[in-house]
């Protein structure tokens, strides 16, 4: 799986770090960049989870 960031979508309220604070940086006006693919198990649930509370539908998950 893959973990992508649609950057325009962005709106930098960095909801989206708290699941996956290990797949995921903030910078310091909150916009994300993914830094890590999630790997099978607990970080794929992290990566869900981060895809979930994106509210501008910024992150996708890609087989």
């Amino acid at each position: 799986m893959k973990l992508r960031l649609d950057p325009t979508r962005c709106q930098g309220y960095g909801l989206c770090q708290e699941p996956a604070p290990d797949l995921i940086d903030i910078d310091e006006f909150g916009y994300a960049s993914v830094v890590a693919d999630p790997a099978p198990g607990a970080s794929e649930d992290a990566a869900r989870a981060a895809v979930d509370a994106c509210p501008n539908s910024a992150l996708r998950l890609e087989r």
